[in-house]
């Protein structure tokens, strides 16, 4: 499979990385606005990546997956683009701004007769397996916690008045968008989208959220998860039942280990056999692409579609700041 890169940044780079280890996907190009050509020629040089487009119509004329990588705002526009052009396309986090806007692109990728993914990283570790596959060990659940919290490299700049897109709501930053998203991909994947939900968040000076916690109602149980760009502290993943629990030791978009309790007997798995947390996703993604499984994407498109669902009512909860994205 080849790939073509959309964008430049930190999460580009990441995934490049990860690319070393999965001989199924070759890099083929890479994409930024024509004011950022010399920072993409730098990265094709450094990753050995044969070409460079700023046009986005010349690189539509390849035959490459597209991998959209750019800023959260852009994200749907540049895969419709991908889409109506015949590309297969992967999506980075967050999907889109909400969840209409993931249904109209599940519409148009069936129409095209193209595919679309969320690269969600934990669905596809090992470890989330064990996850999955522990709970009915569990019994009836009764709490699920979930924090992903970690000082971020902006927000120096933002406690200065500088403010970057990590923490504009007009480019839809902020911890729900980002850091969180992680949580509550986990947790919607093992039990679905939430009765309710309710985010209450620490808010900076243009009102973005930094910090803030959202809790979630099911049936039997409360889910509440934790993410902060503004503070650290080691992340974690735990569910409690009335059998038993479990335990990831680790942030949830890594799940590095998992310990399952059950009868007084506790067992740790680690179950992951890649240092770089992406590895499993892209071998998983080439896969279902090459297969053309159209079921187990669509599974995994329905879990984005109830995530930024549930992120919709999230904000609305708090009073966020949305931008008009039409």
């Amino acid at each position: 499979m080849k790939l073509a890169m959309l964008g430049t940044g930190k999460i580009v780079q990441d995934a490049l990385l990860a690319l070393r280890e999965v001989p199924e996907i070759t890099v083929d190009s890479v994409f930024a606005r024509p004011q950022s050509r010399a920072k993409a020629e730098k990265l094709a040089a450094e990753w050995q990546i044969p070409h460079v487009y700023t046009d986005m119509q010349a690189l539509l004329a390849s035959d490459c997956v597209i991998y959209v990588g750019l800023a959260n705002r852009v994200h749907v526009p540049y895969a419709e683009l991908a889409l109506r052009g015949g590309h297969d396309v992967i999506m980075e986090k967050p999907f889109a701004p909400c969840g209409s806007d993931v249904a109209a692109i599940r519409a148009l990728a069936k129409k095209q007769g193209q595919l679309i993914i969320e690269a969600v990283t934990p669905f596809f570790l090992p470890n989330f397996a064990v996850i999955r596959e522990s709970l009915p060990k569990l019994g009836r659940i009764r709490a699920v916690q979930a924090n992903y919290s970690q000082y971020s490299s902006r927000y120096d700049a933002y406690r200065a008045g500088t403010v970057l897109p990590a923490f504009d709501p007009a480019r839809f930053g902020g911890a729900l968008y980002d850091i969180n998203i992680y949580n509550l991909n986990l947790i919607i994947a093992l039990f679905g989208k939430p009765q309710e939900a309710r985010y209450t968040a620490n808010c900076g000076f243009n009102g973005i959220d930094t910090s803030g916690v959202a809790t979630l109602r099911y049936k039997d149980f409360f889910a509440t998860a934790v993410g902060a760009k503004d503070s650290a502290s080691p992340g974690f993943f735990t569910v409690q039942g009335e059998d038993g629990w479990l335990r990831v030791d680790g942030a949830p978009n890594e799940l590095p280990s998992v310990t399952v309790a059950q009868d007084g007997k506790e067992k740790t798995f680690r179950e992951n056999r890649y240092a770089h947390r992406m590895v499993h996703e892209f071998q998983a993604i080439a896969r279902l692409f090459a297969e053309r499984d159209t079921q187990t994407i669509d599974e995994h498109l329905a879990i984005s579609q109830a995530v930024m669902e549930t992120v919709d009512a999230l904000r609305a909860s708090a009073a966020l700041p949305f931008p008009d994205t039409h």
